[in-house]
């Protein structure tokens, strides 16, 4: 198993400044690159530009919800295949089964740890990442 291109390409949309900056710092030590989003219309922006090869995004956001942003992002053929993790501060049934409605793969708690986070990643990332976690 070769360590090279095991970094991927990150997308992180939450209003939150706290929750962004702590998803940089937790991603950036599992050596990923990290590009941030504060709502759904700056992730749209960025997602075309950027081209993640994952998207974190919380759902509970000013002007468009993560939902909302899931589901364009899931829309448009480019980016249809791209993982999408919700985040969200109520681990609710309801809440999950709507993430998966509109596309999500999976679902994270806040706060998350950075080896929930982590481990999210290596999920996606087909386990490059090794059993060493």
């Amino acid at each position: 198993m070769t360590m090279s291109g095991d970094n991927l390409k990150i997308l992180v949309v939450d209003d939150s400044n706290t929750i962004r900056r702590s998803a940089e710092i937790f991603l950036k030590a599992g050596q990923h690159d990290v590009m941030l989003a504060e709502d759904g219309f700056d992730a749209l922006a960025k997602v075309s530009d950027y081209r993640p090869d994952l998207i974190f995004c919380d759902i509970l956001m000013p002007r468009l919800d993560g939902y909302q942003t899931c589901a364009i992002i899931k829309r448009n053929p480019k980016f249809a295949n791209v993982p999408i993790v919700m985040l969200s501060s109520k681990d609710g049934v309801f809440d999950k089964a709507r993430g998966r409605m509109v596309g999500a793969q999976e679902y994270l708690t806040k706060p998350f740890t950075k080896d929930q986070l982590l481990k999210a990643v290596a999920e996606f990332a087909g386990a490059v990442q090794g059993d060493n976690a």
